[in-house]
């Protein structure tokens, strides 16, 4: 692990038991959420985690918080292996790895008024030396949050709230334990338009004034073009493409890459591009196709993406791809 890469992942993979096939059968099979991810995160940096649903992104986001214990690999945080932790040093790390999930709805206590929320995890974590230190980190985080000024939100309930409000609190909730990294899974995907920018808005700000690093999950790769600085495309648990935003934007290297950049709606009509429409279902990650997994929906596939699967290749130092066509 370098210097600069404080949160890293290497080999990483989560398989959940499915069961047997039949009544009498021995044989297990395991659906394979995560398999075989490697990831860098430097200090103050954006990835955008970018893939279809059921790609595996939110099991990914899910292990970095140590809220599924993994199959395999190794999470490293500041060069101490966080893999496997017993609950007093999960406890401490999470005060550093703070979540943001995608539905605020869920992720509120609705009998909890706004300020006993963000006042909750100072409690838990026993920071703070008396209620009015406490009362003014929950001010701050509100504020930081966009919820100005944070008195007149204090004593109202979550469904007094709209939805980008009550998004505002799940992150001041975060926010309020100084976490050095946020895991953003799909946080604007329940907003209307209007507000998505705004929330995108704040994260970016945050991203500057907290020096917070951000894992931006998402299904839009569109709706993260200025904010991420590198963008790692998933699909059936691994990561098929990485590389910086521009880079990735301009000169897609992988077949699924390409077809998700071709449905960015772009506002001049001189510069769409020819939409690539993925035939066929994801395969089913309990049975995963032999060779490449990308291989029954690609417009490019040759013979040899049946048998082989692609090697991750390094195309620069900051842009690599999974994909035969690319060595060719």
């Amino acid at each position: 692990m370098t210097k600069e890469h404080f949160l890293e992942v290497q080999g990483l993979k989560k398989y959940f038991d499915a069961g047997r096939p039949g009544l009498f059968s021995r044989d297990v099979r395991y659906v394979h959420a995560v398999d075989g991810v490697d990831l860098q995160l430097r200090h103050s940096e954006v990835i955008a985690l970018v893939g279809e649903s059921g790609c595996g992104k939110s099991t990914l986001a899910l292990l970095l918080m140590g809220l599924e214990d993994p199959t395999a690999g190794i999470v490293s945080f500041e060069g101490r292996d966080i893999t496997h932790l017993n609950d007093n040093e999960r406890k401490d790390l999470r005060r550093k790895i703070q979540m943001v999930f995608q539905d605020p709805y869920e992720s509120l206590n609705p009998t909890q008024t706004i300020e006993e929320i963000i006042n909750e995890p100072l409690v838990v974590h026993g920071i703070g030396n008396n209620k009015n230190e406490r009362d003014e980190r929950v001010k701050k985080a509100l504020e930081d949050a966009g919820l100005k000024p944070a008195e007149i939100y204090l004593n109202r309930y979550p469904h007094e709230l709209s939805g980008g409000q009550r998004q505002r609190v799940v992150i001041a909730a975060a926010l309020v334990l100084e976490p050095e990294i946020l895991l953003a899974d799909e946080p604007v995907s329940m907003l209307d338009v209007s507000i998505r920018a705004e929330i995108i808005n704040l994260l970016a700000e945050l991203r500057i004034t907290r020096q917070i690093a951000v894992i931006f999950i998402t299904h839009d790769l569109g709706s993260v073009g200025f904010f991420a600085d590198r963008v790692a495309v998933m699909y059936l648990g691994r990561i098929v493409e990485i590389g910086t935003m521009l880079e990735v934007l301009e000169k897609p290297q992988h077949p699924y890459t390409k077809a998700l950049i071709s449905v960015i709606p772009v506002p001049n009509p001189r510069l769409r591009r020819e939409r690539i429409i993925l035939q066929g279902e994801t395969p089913n990650p309990i049975d995963m196709p032999q060779g490449c997994r990308f291989h029954p929906r690609c417009p490019v596939v040759m013979a040899t993406c049946k048998v082989s699967d692609p090697p991750f290749v390094a195309l620069s130092k900051t842009h690599q791809a999974a994909c035969l066509l690319l060595v060719k």
